[in-house]
């Protein structure tokens, strides 16, 4: 269960940071998405990160006591 949730989490902050980075403009790939430039997307990256990032934090308490 930890592992698994440690990948997922993983995986969101990943894909989180891509959107937001996208979103903002920061990043062009790939070149026809429709979140360049968009800060709809920009927000939405960011909460799917910290969501990420609270997820691995939880991985890492499940299973220690």
């Amino acid at each position: 269960m930890r592992a698994i949730l440690l990948i997922v989490g993983i995986l969101a902050l990943l894909a989180g940071a891509l959107f937001a980075l996208q979103g903002s403009g920061v990043v062009h790939w790939p070149s026809d998405s429709s979140m360049l430039d968009q800060s709809v997307w920009q927000s939405r990256g960011i909460t799917i990160a910290i969501a990420g990032a609270a997820i691995i934090l939880i991985s890492r308490r499940v299973g220690r006591r």
